[in-house]
């Protein structure tokens, strides 16, 4: 970055880039947005395995709840497969600059940078290794067809290794620790959800099943508001150990689990301490990413559209409580651009075309980009309302919003 000055020039120079900063913001904010929450409400979520109903003592919704809370599995390993059906239409190979964009990949990024890699989880079925052993060791494989991409926590470090481009994406781990940056358990993605548990939500136990040959009763989860996309919440929890080990969101319009993972092998033996040993492979290009070090002790660079997309969430509202919340901001922006603004996003914006339904209200008007879970709604002045709301639950937030 050069050095800050302090003549009018420079701070119209400032301005611009500002301006362009938060129009990048809006140039990427839908399709990441609907990608990325998607994603990152996976986490190390768990699909599959049922073989049976076991026979367990009776137990209520509260004394499951409380169970999961009291869950201290500091130890695992095991496989996982996710399978997320977001409703997403085809991006046509659009996908990687989307995500580069907004991470900063194009601008000296790294495809090893967990952001980027692990919105692959938001559509499609995913394999997954994963082990953990205490707060300060964790690791997640994601197997692909011929390669594999490896998140690893490992006490202050953080290391995250595509073998298909032989890249390696390193940090430190914050004062929290990394743990938030890599999921240890099943348990995380649970934790989220029975957030959302208050006078708005029905919890039930819903019967027993087995999951990768373990017992576990079924907690079922539902939104009692109408105007949610989420349908039900299913969390198969170990009967032993209160570990959740599958969980099963369906969307209030029916159909397929938008998400559906779970363990298919689970053991809670401690993991060989090598299983989390990292070294970055002869010639592997490293990018030391936020909060590591850069080499000679000074901090690593900021990555350019990241920084710009998160000082534009600093002004985040919520409207709403409970299920049918919504979150907003204002972009800074001039509403969803089209095929003809966007000559250098290699179709983006033609796909931003297709994809919007144009909306009205005392608001405005606007376009609304819809899932099956995450719908937002960008208006022409370039506010975002975004949650996992209908679209008529998103028109009325706007016009409340107003």
């Amino acid at each position: 970055m050069a050095p800050y000055a302090s003549d009018d020039s420079t701070h119209a120079g400032e301005a611009d880039d500002l301006r362009v900063g938060r129009r990048r913001a809006v140039r990427y904010i839908v399709p990441v947005t609907v990608m990325g929450v998607a994603a990152a409400t996976i986490g190390l979520v768990p699909a599959l395995a049922d073989s049976g109903d076991p026979d367990l003592p009776k137990i209520t919704a509260q004394q499951l709840i409380e169970k999961i809370a009291a869950s201290d599995v500091q130890q695992l390993s095991g496989t996982v497969k996710i399978t997320t059906d977001l409703g997403l239409p085809d991006l046509g190979g659009l996908e990687s600059g989307l995500l580069s964009g907004a991470t900063g990949d194009d601008e000296g990024g790294s495809s090893a940078d967990p952001s980027t890699k692990l919105t692959e989880l938001a559509s499609g079925t995913h394999t997954l290794r994963v082990a953990a052993d205490g707060p300060d060791r964790q690791k997640l494989s994601l197997l692909e067809s011929a390669a594999e991409y490896s998140l690893i926590h490992n006490g202050k470090d953080v290391w995250g290794y595509d073998s298909a481009s032989n890249e390696v994406y390193h940090s430190t781990a914050k004062q929290a620790g990394a743990a938030e940056s890599v999921p240890a358990t099943p348990k995380d993605l649970t934790d989220e959800a029975l957030k959302a548990v208050d006078d708005t939500t029905s919890v039930t136990v819903d019967g027993t099943v087995q999951v990768a040959g373990r017992d576990a009763y079924k907690l079922l989860v539902e939104p009692k508001q109408s105007g949610s996309t989420v349908g039900a919440i299913s969390v198969a929890v170990d009967a032993r150990t209160g570990l959740p080990l599958k969980f099963t969101l369906t969307p209030a319009s029916g159909g397929a689990a938008v998400v559906d993972a779970g363990f298919t092998q689970v053991s809670f033996a401690r993991p060989s301490a090598a299983t989390f040993d990292f070294t970055p492979p002869k010639g592997a290009k490293v990018t030391e990413g936020d909060g590591a070090d850069a080499p000679g002790g000074a901090p690593a660079p900021s990555k350019g559209a990241k920084g710009d997309l998160a000082g534009g969430l600093a002004g985040l509202d919520v409207l709403g409580e409970g299920w049918t919340s919504v979150a907003t901001f204002d972009t800074g922006g001039e509403g969803v651009p089209s095929a003809g603004d966007l000559p250098d996003a290699g179709g983006l914006g033609g796909f931003l075309d297709s994809f919007g339904d144009k909306v009205d209200g005392t608001f405005g008007s606007g376009t609304v980009f819809s899932t099956r879970l995450v719908n937002a709604l960008v208006t022409d002045d370039g506010k975002l309302y975004v949650g996992a709301v209908t679209k008529d639950a998103l028109v009325k937030a706007a016009n409340a919003g107003q």
